[in-house]
């Protein structure tokens, strides 16, 4: 009696696509319900990361539907970038070519596992329809000063031969490649994602539907810091700016180190002995990454530069150093070291013989600095601080502040982490920057009637010397829009995550072709109400989609802050615990589950085996055990099929129980899936609810109680398996799909239970158990426990000596 799923799945697949029935549209007096899973990179193959994120963002679609929300649930691809030109590099092809027949492959096998998406509203970000509003956003950011063209040094991967933004930088590899990156001078086009940062920290507070973890990363990453700006002396007189964050700490500051890439290096340094060590020591930290400087567990090193200053409050002469920990991008790009209330100054003070003062210390308690193993980082009093001695740091750090100012020593300020969004690209697969050089006019946006710049076909990509785009005369050749002269276009692309920075907004208008999207599309479907992705997408690509939307909200496109109201990052699915991977040789392919299993098997494995934001420990055991039982429910409906439904002459326990199992389990699905989408308890519960139904006699089988508690069952499983549940739902009797019914609702009524299963113990230990009416008093439950056979037994000949009753729940004998 078991399913033939082969031909289940294709004839329901085939169903849905001929009566489109993901189709969405926009209807004001409908509510809606937007639910998005990140789309993907064109790989070739979906795998099974893929399966559990597209399989809870589906589930999560269906449910809504069948609760009768207007629901919108599109998919597109995410197709520009290095991976592309390097299979074009490997095997001498075209880039577009071999991601459209990527995409193909994807879409086929996303067509298999019955995802409900809206193939209507498909989007490719390759495709210059879409790619022509990339450039129109970048120019309306042109024009408000928010894009910009400096030099600057940027990291650089030498072997995609690209630049990367830091947060594309991964334990200093290149986050594609993973080649150690290397800081190279060029000049870039960025975005001013900084004129944002007070508005991306503060909205933070409105996304309560959000990981805390996500929302830490966030703030993390943007950065605020609020301290003084500390004005050292140079020995020729000149102003060395210093931030800091611990100005309780300056009495304390035994040395500067200064970034090696601050410009008053070479100055300091310039006919010193220690010229040619610090010049030496600059070029090699060049070659290290930012994240390798800042990784606490990695030996910071540094040299002397010769070079001394002053103290602005203890009017000591220290020594200016140069260290690899201290970069540009924060501050000033200069800090001061206070090595006995700072680990890293501490261990770095330690290596190289520098001086050491405590000026902090726990109340009451005296500490040496010659006795330190560490740092003390903690709370504590002022010591050696002159006037501030005494005061608790925390105090200390407002009135240091405030003193600082009058003596015009220093001044409050505000430093952030977060640094403008560095969009160049020297690759040929990418979103031209659609910018003209003219030596007349000079830097000139491409007019509005002349989108999309775009890309040339068949362009040569070896994987050397840059942009490919450099060498194509046709494209570069270009004339100003302005003057009408000769001029050349900007050859760089842009990244690729400016592309999955809007995304979620054109679903809501995927045909609009003169503007990026409707305004009364996106009005109604924004913001997403649901968005699903990985954990490693928390800072690169959320934050650039919450500055987009402020952006478009700013020039009067959209009427909401943020784009996601909730979001549900999933965990990764391991093998033997861990991460699967080619290279291990511990992949599962989905495709050859698929044929063996079928999709509804795969998808009901996936999410009953740990919550969706935990990690999944993959299992083919966990297949067998899913495979068996959805073909027990299958036997379930078989049955129905058979019985003739006829009501008995009174309800026996087994359907009374049924009955209130049946509302249980809706109220205990409904509470799951709507309090955060608990799919592996949901699934548990839709399993107790079969094993009740098993329990039923031939005779009960028949009864209506047993098929509507099957029909509830059916309707239930839907979300998770949608083909087999569409396939019993039919044999049931519905002429429907059984997403055009109405998801189960449950009564409170017939929940409330009219008997209760006491537990019957005697001396101690378990020796029965029996059922008694609620309204039994205390004298009658005594009565049919003394009554009960298994309880006779053990008391027989004994003394009673006393009965304990916990009502509904436990009588206790002692004898």
């Amino acid at each position: 009696m078991e399913f033939d799923f082969k031909k289940i799945e294709e004839k329901w697949q085939k169903a849905w696509n001929k009566e489109k029935a993901a189709r969405a549209v926009t209807d004001p007096s409908r509510p809606k319900y937007y639910v998005l899973e990140m789309f993907p990179y064109p790989s070739g193959r979906i795998h099974m990361g893929h399966v559990r994120n597209y399989t809870i963002g589906d589930v999560i679609a269906r449910y809504k539907t069948m609760q009768g929300f207007n629901v919108l649930h599109p998919m597109g691809f995410d197709a520009f970038g290095q991976p592309a030109e390097n299979a074009a590099i490997k095997n001498n092809s075209d880039p577009e070519d071999w991601t459209l027949q990527c995409i193909d492959w994807m879409k086929k096998e996303m067509f298999r596992m019955g995802y409900s998406y809206d193939w209507e509203r498909e989007v490719s970000t390759c495709l210059s329809d879409y790619y022509k509003w990339n450039q129109w956003i970048f120019l309306k950011m042109l024009e408000k000063g928010l894009a910009y063209r400096k030099a600057s040094s940027v990291n650089w991967c030498p072997s995609c031969l690209t630049t990367l933004a830091n947060e594309e930088v991964v334990q200093g590899g290149c986050w594609r490649c993973h080649t150690p990156v290397v800081d190279k001078e060029l000049e870039q086009w960025y975005l001013k994602i900084t004129d944002y940062s007070e508005r991306l920290l503060e909205d933070l507070d409105i996304l309560k539907n959000w990981p805390v973890r996500v929302l830490a990363m966030q703030k993390n990453w943007i950065g605020k810091s609020t301290g003084v700006e500390i004005y050292f002396k140079l020995e020729d007189g000149r102003t060395l700016p210093v931030f800091t964050t611990r100005q309780d700490t300056i009495f304390g500051a035994t040395y500067v180190v200064l970034a090696p890439e601050h410009p008053v290096v070479k100055e300091l340094i310039r006919n010193k002995p220690q010229e040619k060590e610090v010049s030496s020591f600059i070029e090699k930290v060049a070659h290290e990454s930012r994240q390798v400087r800042e990784a606490a567990d990695v030996k910071k090193e540094g040299c002397f530069t010769g070079s001394y200053c002053l103290n602005p409050v203890t009017k000591e002469k220290i020594p200016v150093w140069v260290a690899d920990y201290v970069l540009m991008g924060y501050g000033t790009g200069a800090i001061m070291a206070v090595p006995t209330h700072d680990q890293r100054d501490f261990l770095f003070a330690k290596e190289h013989g520098l001086p050491m003062r405590v000026v902090i210390q726990p109340k009451g308690v005296t500490l040496s600095a010659d006795a330190m193993e560490s740092a003390f980082e903690e709370e504590g009093v002022l010591v050696n601080s002159n006037a501030f001695n005494g005061v608790g740091n925390e105090e200390a750090k407002e009135k240091i502040a405030q003193w600082m100012e009058e003596s015009r020593i220093g001044k409050k300020t505000i430093h952030w982490r977060l640094r403008d969004w560095l969009i160049s690209r020297q690759r040929y697969w990418g979103t031209p920057i659609p910018v003209i050089y003219c030596d007349t006019c000079g830097v000139v946006g491409v007019s509005e009637k002349d989108l999309p710049v775009r890309l040339p076909e068949k362009v040569k990509i070896t994987g050397e010397g840059g942009s490919p785009l450099n060498h194509v005369k046709n494209f570069v050749e270009t004339k100003c829009p302005k003057c009408g002269k000769k001029a050349r276009r900007e050859t760089d692309t842009m990244a690729t995550f400016i592309d999955s920075s809007w995304y979620f907004l054109r679903f809501c208008s995927p045909d609009e072709d003169q503007a990026p999207f409707k305004k009364e599309d996106v009005k109604y479907w924004m913001p997403v109400d649901q968005y699903i992705g990985g954990i490693e997408h928390a800072v690169l690509h959320l934050l650039y989609s919450r500055f987009f939307t402020k952006f478009l909200k700013d020039i009067g496109m959209l009427d909401f802050k943020e784009p996601f109201d909730r979001l549900l990052t999933q965990g990764m699915v391991l093998k033997d615990g861990e991460v699967m991977s080619k290279s291990k040789g511990n992949i599962v392919d989905p495709d050859g589950l698929l044929k063996e299993y079928g999709a509804d098997t795969l998808r009901l494995f996936i999410l009953f085996a740990a919550p969706p934001e935990a990690e999944l420990d993959w299992s083919d055991t966990g297949m067998d055990g899913a495979w068996r039982f959805l073909s027990r429910v299958w036997r379930l409906v078989e049955t129905c099929q058979e019985k003739k439904v006829t009501a008995l002459a009174s309800e026996s326990a087994g359907l009374k129980n049924v009955r209130r199992k049946m509302h249980e389990t809706v109220k205990k699905i409904t509470c799951d899936m709507d309090g955060g989408f608990k799919f592996n308890t949901a699934i548990s519960a839709v399993m107790e609810l079969v094993n009740e139904l098993y329990k039923l006699s031939s005779e009960e089988q028949g009864h209506p109680i047993a098929l509507e508690a099957v029909q509830a069952t059916v309707c239930l499983l839907a979300p998770f398996t949608p083909h087999v549940c569409e396939e019993m739902w039919q044999r049931l009797g519905s002429k429907e799909s059984v997403f055009k019914s109405h998801w189960p609702t449950f009564s409170e009524k017939e929940l409330q239970e009219d008997a209760a299963i006491y537990v019957i113990q005697v001396n101690g230990k378990v020796r029965s158990k029996i059922i008694v009416k609620l309204d039994a008093d205390d004298e009658e439950v005594k009565r049919l426990v003394l009554s009960d056979v298994k309880t006779q037994e053990w008391i027989k000949g004994a003394v009673v000596k006393k009965i304990l009753i916990v009502p509904k729940k436990l009588v206790s004998i002692v004898v």
